[in-house]
């Protein structure tokens, strides 16, 4: 299990090492930084805690690596990240349990997500030798004023270093959605998991390790983000910078200089329900989009739109649904677990006590032990209170009732964020209407959102990212275009 058999060697005595030069090492700063369990609220696990010396040296080695692998064979790239996915399968149950310590995600789900993972990590890898195995060919004499004197050969190469800095809900769903669209492209990865989420990324990079890619191409980093934070996303020898998560992401945007930032920075995901919608299909998806893994994921729906004229029938339908999700431990595969930290549960709470002080109609009692928040429908939400604006990432799911389409669509719109939103009717032409007047990187109609399946693209609008992602436009992103033109003489007699 975690940090047993061929995970041995990431261990030191209870602190888990950080991974650079192909191989596992204590920070000589002496220092560790706890993982606290979102279940127990006491620390589970302990990461190095490195310097920033550390990084320095890193980069040195990134760098170094990534030379010599932009040269290797395309095909033998994606030969290692097939045998990547394949020991990141095998070793699903380690590194589920870790993300059920680390960030109380239900057992089955665990495990889900290291499987989903390496699916994700072989599709990229029979995708980029299909992408990076084509170039283009040009021709001078298509441009006005040109005879055939010029050909042009471009292809993609690859940017240099790529950073990335993943977020703690899917810690390697999303770590791998930025490493093998790098490995692939011939950049080499540096990886800065987060804290809640760390050992569980440690395991994961372990096995791209046993895999045997070379040394220093890939870097896993872990310590405080006060002392190595902005160290790392400032620093001169990063090419790139892909970044999931919240306000960070807005911070880095604007220190990070001349260099590609892919970016998802979260949501306020708009659920659109029409009259004549199937209430019954919209209900069910509300509570698989607003509470699974307790409303922790940026697609989650975060805001329910409704037609007066129904919104009585599908608060009841949604109400009924609510209550049989079962509310517990994650290693009971529990619907409602522990959300990640005490402090996002005190600020859960506190968009809850602002919309009940301003007289929201409460489908559940507010419940709250510890990091556990019951799962909770609010009523008769008015865009005043808090809850109708800002992400809560935790359990709780307003109800605003809309008395038009456009008022709907006024209401997603007006939000800082633009990730996803959603639509249920039975006219498909309305369907159609409502997703381009929808401010917002993708549209789900009849569907709660969504991110996957991972080819798919994925970006957001306003304060929701810069960039794109899905697998192809990934390794889009983490490449560019090289040109080689070659001048022939100017022809000074007609041939034939």
């Amino acid at each position: 299990m975690a940090g047993k058999g061929v995970f041995e060697e990431i261990i030191d005595g209870d602190v888990y090492k950080y991974y650079t030069d192909g191989e596992w090492r204590k920070s000589p700063s002496g220092k560790s930084v706890s993982v606290i369990n979102p279940t127990t609220r006491k620390p589970q696990y302990k990461v190095q805690a490195c310097t920033q010396e550390e990084v320095n040296k890193v980069m040195e080695s990134a760098k170094a690596a990534q030379k010599s692998w932009a040269r290797t064979p395309l095909w033998k790239r994606a030969e290692l990240l097939h045998k990547a996915a394949a020991i990141l399968k095998e070793h699903k149950a380690p590194i589920a349990e870790c993300l059920v310590k680390e960030i109380a995600k239900p057992a089955k789900d665990a495990v889900t997500e290291v499987v989903r993972s390496g699916d994700l990590v072989s599709y990229t890898a029979e995708e980029g030798v299909r992408i990076l195995g084509e170039g283009k060919f040009l021709l001078s004499d298509s441009f006005p004023g040109n005879n055939r004197s010029k050909y042009c050969l471009s292809s993609k190469i690859p940017l240099g270093v790529v950073l990335a800095i993943p977020p703690f809900n899917y810690p390697i769903n999303l770590a791998v959605s930025k490493i093998a669209p790098a490995l692939i492209s011939g950049n080499s990865l540096v990886l800065k998991p987060p804290t809640q989420g760390a050992v569980s990324a440690l395991h994961m990079v372990h096995c791209f390790h046993l895999a045997g890619f070379p040394k220093g191409l890939i870097s896993c980093v872990t310590g405080k983000g006060s002392e190595i934070g902005d160290f790392l996303t400032m620093h001169p020898g990063v090419n790139c910078i892909s970044f999931t998560g919240g306000d960070t992401g807005i911070a880095i945007s604007k220190k990070s200089g001349m260099i590609p930032l892919q970016m998802e920075l979260g949501g306020k995901d708009a659920c659109i329900v029409l009259e004549d919608a199937d209430l019954d299909l919209a209900a069910a998806n509300i509570v698989k989009g607003g509470f699974s893994y307790s409303g922790q994921r940026c697609t989650a729906v975060k805001v329910v739109l409704v037609m007066e004229s129904v919104a009585d029938a599908l608060v009841e339908k949604v109400k009924a649904k609510v209550a049989r999700l079962t509310v517990g431990p994650p290693e009971e595969d529990c619907d409602i677990t522990p959300v990640v930290s005490e402090s996002s549960a005190n600020f859960i709470e506190g968009l809850v006590m602002d919309a009940k002080e301003k007289r929201a109609t409460f489908c559940q009692e507010f419940q709250r032990e510890g990091n556990l928040i019951w799962p909770l429908l609010l009523d008769h939400v008015r865009p005043d209170m808090r809850i109708a604006w800002e992400e809560p990432f935790g359990p709780v799911l307003p109800v605003i009732r809309i008395n038009s389409v456009e008022e709907g669509i006024h209401h997603c719109n007006a939000s800082n964020f633009g990730l996803q939103g959603c639509v249920f009717t039975r006219d498909i032409n309305k369907a159609i209407m409502i997703s381009d007047a929808m401010e917002t990187g993708t549209v789900q109609i009849n569907s709660a959102p969504a991110r996957g399946p991972d080819h798919f693209p994925f970006q957001g609008l306003k304060d929701s990212g810069i960039g794109s992602q899905g697998i192809t436009n990934s390794i889009n992103m983490m490449t560019k275009i090289k040109s080689v033109v070659i001048n022939l003489p100017s022809p000074s007699y007609t041939m034939g």
